[in-house]
């Protein structure tokens, strides 16, 4: 195994440092699901809430402030708060797309929009696959598209998305594997899960540092069959090309891939 390059220490170092300044506790019922920025609750107003069915007020939890959001339906108060945001402009690109929220122990207290997931400090999951060539040379990347909100043009993975309410992390690499690269992951040899990898560091979702990012990415590896080649089928990847180890490594320490990219390539190459 050869040891870890020196970009490796600093992407790490980014990627856990945690949010950029002091939150408040957010909870649903009797768990917390997120945390939130002071300034974005001030944006809001939490009026905005108490004039409709949801209510969210601060209460005191275990000797420390936090805002706690009340509904009978916990989706639906998620979802109104994801609105709130929304019209206040502290949400990040909305997409139609409800994510899970959960406590910290996994359990699913409800769904919300994903554009709200960072300015409320909801941790989500996301999915990546290293894509390696036939014969095992080089791998497969991706460039990002150039209209995407989040790092356009940044090279990524052969494949990597969020993972949707409706999805588990398997199912959510069938679709986006089927989506981006117009693969069929049974259609690859040798798919292996590697270990997962952990995020949490600042978002400028919801204002300039505003937003708190924490995601856990489930990767995996597989070979394309020879003569197989990716095709983008959504429309979110500029192109794909196949770069040989070398290639990776060097264009790693250029620093031209996502970071999250950069740590499921470092994952997988071992260091």
């Amino acid at each position: 195994m050869s040891p870890p390059p020196a970009w490796l220490a600093q992407t790490r170092a980014q990627a856990a440092c945690g949010p950029a300044q002091a939150r408040v506790a957010l909870r649903v019922d009797d768990a917390q699901i997120g945390s939130v920025a002071p300034e974005i609750i001030e944006r809001i107003g939490p009026q905005r809430l108490l004039d409709k069915r949801h209510q969210l007020s601060l209460e005191e939890h275990d000797g420390a402030p936090a805002w706690h959001l009340q509904g009978s339906d916990a989706s639906a108060a998620l979802n109104a708060l994801a609105e709130a945001l929304r019209a206040a402009g502290c949400c990040g690109p909305w997409r139609g797309e409800q994510l899970a929220v959960c406590d910290a122990r996994g359990r699913r207290m409800g769904t919300i929009e994903r554009g709200a997931v960072r300015p409320l400090g909801i941790a989500t999951d996301a999915v990546h696959l290293v894509g390696v060539a036939a014969g095992g040379a080089g791998l497969w990347l991706q460039q990002r598209s150039f209209s995407k909100a989040y790092r356009p043009g940044e090279w990524d993975t052969l494949m990597g998305g969020m993972v949707s309410a409706a999805d588990t992390p398997a199912q959510a690499l069938a679709r986006e594997t089927r989506e981006e690269a117009g693969l069929a992951v049974d259609a690859l040899a040798g798919l292996r899960e590697g270990t997962p990898l952990w995020l949490d560091q600042p978002s400028d979702e919801g204002g300039p540092c505003l937003g708190h990012l924490r995601e856990r990415i489930t990767w995996w590896s597989a070979t394309l069959p020879a003569g197989t080649l990716p095709a983008n089928q959504d429309g979110e990847v500029e192109r794909f090309e196949c770069w040989s180890h070398a290639q990776v490594r060097e264009r790693l320490a250029q620093g031209v891939f996502t970071p999250e990219a950069a740590l499921v390539l470092a994952a997988y190459y071992g260091w």
